[in-house]
């Protein structure tokens, strides 16, 4: 096994981290910025107020996209085991 294919490798499943998390981090940011809007507008200062609606939020985009992630994760497991004897074979 070379470098490259090792870099090629963990390029794959840092890009595989970042598209399969997106979702969460996005539903998390925009209804922390929703939550803060809606606290600046009324006054109200309470720093534990967005952990709730962000928990739903995230429970929520897992529901939804959790087969996707489920899927792309697969994918990628099965085609690293799948190439595995031409690792070890180099």
């Amino acid at each position: 096994m070379t470098t490259d294919i090792v870099v090629d490798i963990a390029r794959e499943a840092l890009w595989l981290i970042i598209k399969c998390s997106a979702p969460m981090l996005l539903v998390s940011l925009v209804v922390g910025l929703l939550v803060s809007i809606f606290q600046t507008v009324t006054s109200i200062q309470e720093q534990t107020l967005t952990f709730v609606p962000k928990m739903l939020g995230i429970f929520l985009t897992l529901m939804i996209c959790g087969g996707w992630i489920l899927n792309n994760i697969v994918d990628f497991v099965v085609t690293l085991f799948g190439m595995f004897g031409t690792y070890v074979n180099m």
